[in-house]
């Protein structure tokens, strides 16, 4: 007998690096860092801080590198480019094409299936088009991200957190780790967004509890993150240092949430209805380049709507005419009330976990996280909730940002324990937890859960299996994440084989299964089969993301062509210089012709028309120019050149009495 799946057994920084914080969002990216100063996002040379996670390909070829146009341009012309811009990849990172069929209806890009069932995103290019993965476009917002903190350092960031949604599976975290290694970073640790959050909340308590404003045992906070494209509420025991240099904690108790629900669907549903009440279309109806400027109009309209009671829908479309509609909050609310309802049913979820563990007045403070927990009905409704009023001094955009930035800088002084945050110098503890349950498939489907959900991170856990079949001598182990108690309603992350085994009864094999989940979440599995030692481990590759192979094979191609970039934009440098050099020969010996020898004019004419053959050839295809003999081709008419403006300024000076012009 070959294989078969296991059978569930019972038993009991100086000189380091500058590291940044980075918050990789749906709709808007930033960058920060914590120093002496405490923690600050790091804005654009215009100042601002928000980047849009946006990503223009522009003339997308069918091979060779893809030129990118990332932020606020590429998001304000996407109208114009609507198969070419892609924005809220991150709902698609790490998930298969069915997972993601919900979004893609509404995106103005072509979404299709990949490799190993994953969802990547259609060029429209030559043939079949050219397919782009979530992690590549994610990685053009991190490499800006990057290239945005280099310049402002005055070094090159090598190292980054980077915030992920406390929801987020295994896929997906591992996507994000990939996307980070895309744009040359390397990421230290992934962090949950609301845990990140609660650290840059506490920094704030710090100052407190050296007033004595806080508690001993600290506080418990619920953290209510509605971002563009997900939400999560974690619910945390934070107990600042009273005194510098003390360990302050930040305990992680319980997380939930929903990956797929955030200000894009209000944006979404506030378009359906501005239709409905104009055109009676629907949204899916209007060509792509309609529906997102329709989209981004919406969402401009329910920005407006947080600090008015009434905003204009106003869309001009891309095929033509103009989209009006007056909304009113009160209507707005209504449209939205059932998905923000939808966030508190994991926000009970949270409470009931979390219940044990918080004092009889439940809930102490609650932060707010994300751009549309500023919608006046989430805020009424997180007051309710909670029972008390949202903690408001942090901007709800930045605060993933800074606490990523602390977290930063608690890695880049691992060596002393100690993080300078501007509040002070203390020794922050921050324990997560694991967001959803990890397990073995066994005979007959079920899964036997090794790591349940709000276990603390880093976890290890161990189960013991065997054979269901007389002679087996490989397993097959099956990974899955998910709470139900069979795989067919849990999400399969990958599987491995225990191969080698020699054949014995069924139930004799002794296999020992591993399961450990590091600081970033991501989980590794090692299995051995006791009697014979036959061993076997790997750190799962989700089957909806992108191999290793994958990974190195983009990352080569970038490296391949390196130098093919650069010889791209040296023939165009040197096409705009010698247009110019061309103008000004031609025009001067237009005008001195007659001053100068039959001989000179003839050579000189000769050299205009073969650099002017190179930049013809060039123009039309930069390859088909070597850059090394156009630029001596140049420099070799500029000396022959020099002739005739010695010519020009003596005749000039001669019959006006003033040199020419130029």
């Amino acid at each position: 007998m070959d294989e078969g799946t296991p059978h569930h057994v019972n038993e009991g920084t100086q000189g380091q690096d500058v590291i940044v914080g980075i918050d990789l969002g749906t709709t808007f990216s930033l960058v920060a860092i914590c120093d002496e100063r405490g923690p600050r996002c790091i804005p654009d040379d215009q100042g601002r801080a928000l980047l849009p996670s946006v990503v223009r390909y522009e003339s997308p070829e069918a091979t060779g590198p893809l030129r990118t146009l990332v932020g606020w341009q590429a998001r304000d012309e996407s109208a114009e480019h609507p198969r070419t811009t892609i924005s809220s990849v991150k709902r698609l990172m790490g998930r298969s094409l069915s997972d993601a069929a919900g979004d893609a209806s509404v995106l103005s890009y072509e979404v299709v299936e990949g490799p190993g069932q994953t969802a990547r995103v259609r060029l429209p290019t030559g043939g079949a088009g050219r397919l782009v993965s979530p992690q590549e476009v994610s990685a053009a917002v991190l490499a800006e991200l990057r290239s945005r903190a280099s310049a402002a350092l005055g070094a090159t960031v090598n190292k980054a957190v980077v915030t992920v949604p406390a929801y987020f599976d295994d896929a997906q975290r591992q996507a994000t780790r990939d996307a980070g290694r895309l744009a040359g970073l390397d990421v230290v640790r992934i962090v949950n967004e609301p845990t990140a959050a609660a650290l840059a909340y506490g920094i704030g308590l710090e100052r407190s509890a050296r007033r004595n404003a806080v508690p001993p045992e600290g506080v418990s906070v619920a953290v209510y993150d509605l971002g563009g494209g997900t939400f999560d509420v974690s619910i945390l025991r934070v107990s600042p240092a009273s005194e510098a240099g003390e360990t302050s904690y930040y305990e992680v108790v319980s997380t939930a949430g929903d990956t797929r629900l955030g200000g894009d669907d209000f944006d979404h549903a506030l378009a359906r209805h501005v239709l409905d009440s104009t055109s009676g279309q629907r949204l899916d109806d209007l060509d792509a380049g309609d529906r997102r400027a329709l989209v981004l109009a919406c969402e401009r309209a329910k920005r407006e709507l947080s600090d008015r009671l009434v905003a204009t829908v106003v869309a001009n479309l891309p095929s033509g005419g103009v989209t009006r509609l007056d909304v009113t909050r009160e209507t707005f609310e209504s449209l939205i009330a059932a998905d923000v309802e939808r966030t508190f049913q994991a926000c009970a979820r949270a409470w009931n976990d979390a219940e044990a563990k918080l004092p009889p007045g439940g809930v102490e403070s609650v932060v707010l996280v994300g751009g549309s927990s500023r919608i006046p009905l989430v805020r009424r409704r997180v007051a309710a909730f909670f029972g008390v009023e949202p903690y408001a001094a942090l901007d709800p955009d930045q605060v993933v940002a800074l606490g990523a930035a602390v977290q930063a800088s608690i890695l880049q002084h691992a060596g002393t324990g100690r993080v300078v945050t501007g509040g002070g110098v203390g020794r922050p503890l921050l324990l997560d937890v694991v967001p959803l349950s990890l397990g073995i498939e066994t005979v007959g489907g079920a899964v036997a859960k090794l790591v349940m959900r709000n276990a603390a991170v880093p976890a290890v856990a161990r189960e013991m299996f065997s054979t269901s079949v007389d002679g087996q001598t490989s397993i097959r182990l099956t990974v899955y994440q998910g709470e139900r108690e069979m795989a067919e309603h849990c999400r399969k992350l990958g599987e491995f084989h225990v191969r080698g085994i020699p054949p014995m009864p069924a139930g004799i094999p002794q296999l020992e299964v591993t399961f450990l989940i590091d600081a970033n979440g991501v989980l590794n599995v090692a299995a051995v089969e006791r009697r014979s030692g036959v061993r076997a481990q790997l750190q799962v590759v989700p089957n909806h993301g992108l191999t290793r192979e994958e990974i190195n094979q983009i990352q080569l191609e970038s490296i391949a062509h390196t130098k093919e970039d650069m010889t791209r934009h040296r023939v165009t440098d040197l096409i705009a210089s010698t247009k110019l050099d061309l103008k000004w020969i031609g025009e001067t010996l237009a005008r001195w012709r007659s001053s100068l020898e039959p001989e000179y004019v003839r050579s000189l004419e000769a050299g205009l028309g073969q650099v002017g053959a190179m930049i013809d050839a060039a123009s039309a295809d930069w390859r088909s120019v070597d850059p090394d003999a156009m630029h001596k081709a140049k420099d070799a008419l500029d000396r022959a050149s020099m002739k005739l403006h010695e010519t020009a300024i003596r005749e000039a000076l001669r019959t006006t009495g003033s040199p020419p012009p130029g």
